[in-house]
């Protein structure tokens, strides 16, 4: 139970810097797009919801699979699908 409370707490905090990661990611993006034309609202918008959760997406799926791992999921599974034939 101790490892779940400990991973638990490492999964929201690098929910914590994925956000970040993604704030700056979506500065950066627009930053870029300011340099070679003029900024619309509705490019702006895309932009944000496209960089935005493109990376909060890609990042918090290998979040989670961290913390499946950490906090024994995994195991749990492996431990019910297994049927005690060790290969």
């Amino acid at each position: 139970m101790k490892d779940r409370a400990a991973a638990t707490a490492e999964f929201k905090r690098m929910l914590v810097w994925i956000g970040v990661a993604g704030i700056l990611m979506v500065i950066g993006a627009l930053w870029y797009l300011s340099l070679y034309t003029e900024l619309r609202l509705s490019m702006v918008l895309a932009t944000i919801g496209g960089v935005f959760f493109s990376v909060l997406l890609g990042c918090g799926l290998f979040a989670a699979a961290f913390f499946s791992d950490k906090s024994g999921h995994d195991q749990n599974v492996t431990d019910a699908t297994s049927h005690g034939d060790e290969r």
